[in-house]
């Protein structure tokens, strides 16, 4: 689940866990709660208690609560931007790979609702980097819209589109995750459609 050369390796021996990468299995079991829980659950003593670690470990890693959930959204960025990638190569590309990974923003979000929440709640617009955009789908967002934007399209043209596209994907996910929509497969298919984002294809 973490992108990191280093395997989690827990092993008990005479009690005692070992850990070939703390900070991987903290954010694992990070995720793992908030699958099953929300944000205000969320506590490092737990985490700790459930790796099978001091707290004060923890703290070598993330000094509070708010490092970890910095990690976690970063995390989270990095997930929905692999399976935005993967659709979009399956998908071919072009116009139709760019509708997929909004489609896959959508299903992400309600797949995982409050890791979701945490993520757009880090980010910030108008700022230069949001947490783990670079590796998240709003950095392939980016990339997206300057690929498909007609030549000679300027830059503001291009963060209108960027916004008027994430705010597609970002208002339906919403509007599903509050139950004002209803959470329907084929509506999502038919909703995100960036036709009229970028120009032509």
């Amino acid at each position: 689940m973490i992108e990191n050369d280093n395997s989690v390796n827990i092993e008990n021996e005479k009690g005692r866990y070992h850990h070939g990468d703390l900070r991987a299995a903290l954010i694992s079991e990070g995720l793992r709660l908030l699958a099953i829980g929300d944000v205000e659950q969320l506590s490092l003593r737990q985490i700790a208690r459930n790796v099978g670690v001091s707290p004060t470990a923890v703290y070598r890693h993330f000094p509070d609560k708010q490092a970890l959930l910095t990690a976690l959204a970063m995390e989270g960025g990095a997930q929905l931007a692999r399976r935005q990638k993967k659709a979009q190569t399956a998908a071919g590309g072009g116009r139709a790979g760019f509708d997929e990974t909004g489609r896959v923003y959508v299903r992400f979000a309600l797949e995982n609702p409050a890791l979701f929440r945490l993520m757009t709640a880090k980010s910030r617009v108008g700022t230069e980097t949001c947490p783990g955009e670079e590796r998240g789908g709003l950095g392939l967002l980016r990339r997206n819209i300057a690929a498909l934007a007609a030549p000679g399209t300027s830059e503001e043209a291009q963060r209108v589109g960027f916004v008027r596209s994430w705010a597609m994907v970002h208002g339906l996910a919403m509007l599903m995750l509050d139950g004002q929509v209803p959470a329907d497969e084929s509506l999502i298919d038919r909703v995100v459609d960036t036709a009229f984002v970028a120009g032509p294809a």
